[in-house]
């Protein structure tokens, strides 16, 4: 799989390095060890020393970082330390406000995925899109609809959610990034929520999520996974193409098939071969 292919992101806490070697193992195509919400306040420098320990013990490990957010006390230490460590392949930063909260991580050299969840997140989006160091954002749907005062779980909040997905994924398309990740599924016992949510996700065009368990991993990479259906449908499309010599537009099952169409079918085929 290309390494800028993330369907997963699974999140570990910096506070339990027990868990480190685990959540590497559990099949996710990226590993968030987190400084920030899963880690209480008296701990947060003792997190960092934690995964310096693991990465000066596991010299051969990549993972991600989510630092503490721009305001909070430790935010410039964790900078300092993700800027240190090799083994540190990017930083996720969360609470993300301006393009200039970006130039900061930026300065470490490691690539940023900021996560978009808030109003303030919203409403920077392009100049935050078009940051130098930016290679995909993410989208943070429960502090988002916290911010906002929502009312999580009505019909009203989820259509505010989606437009705000929907300007995430337009903002990463006009900045040419990677495609975004959606955000967690809190509901750990509830792998049929987490399934719909994902497709849900896919068809507004993310390529994955972040997740806070390894039991998501597997329920997360079987929703992106194209259906049996749809990929014998492309297989159809390109085999249809090869007999049609290059023809600009041609006709399969008494529908039109052009470039844009054809594109999608090696899309899917490309996906399952992942």
């Amino acid at each position: 799989m290309p390494p800028s292919t993330v369907r997963s992101a699974l999140f570990v806490p910096g506070s339990r390095p027990e868990r480190f070697a685990k959540a590497l193992a559990a099949g996710a195509d990226a590993v968030i060890v987190d400084f920030e919400d899963a880690v209480e306040e008296p701990l947060k420098r003792q997190a960092r020393d934690h995964l310096s320990a693991f990465l000066h013990a596991n010299p051969q490990v990549s993972l991600w970082v989510r630092v503490n957010a721009p305001d909070h006390a430790e935010h410039v230490a964790d900078l300092a330390f993700c800027k240190q460590h090799a083994g540190v392949t990017g930083v996720l930063l969360p609470k993300v406000e301006s393009a200039a909260h970006v130039a900061a991580v930026w300065q470490t050299g490691k690539p940023v995925w900021p996560i978009i969840e808030s109003a303030k997140g919203l409403l920077a989006l392009e100049a935050i899109a078009h940051a130098p160091g930016v290679q995909r954002l993410s989208f943070g749907g429960l502090d988002l609809a916290l911010d906002l005062n929502l009312n999580s779980g009505t019909p009203a909040a989820q259509m505010f959610l989606d437009q705000a997905r929907m300007s995430v994924q337009l903002h990463s398309r006009g900045a040419g990034l990677l495609p975004p990740l959606d955000g967690v599924h809190p509901a750990i016992g509830d792998p049929d929520g987490l399934h719909r949510a994902i497709r849900h996700a896919y068809d507004m065009g993310y390529g994955g999520a972040l997740c806070i368990h390894p039991k998501q991993v597997a329920v997360i990479h079987a929703a992106l996974a194209p259906s049996a259906d749809d990929l014998s449908w492309a297989q159809r499309v390109v085999d249809a193409s090869q007999a049609a010599k290059g023809a600009g537009a041609f006709q399969l099952d008494g529908q039109m098939v052009d470039a844009p169409v054809l594109l999608r079918a090696q899309r899917l085929l490309a996906l399952a071969s992942e």
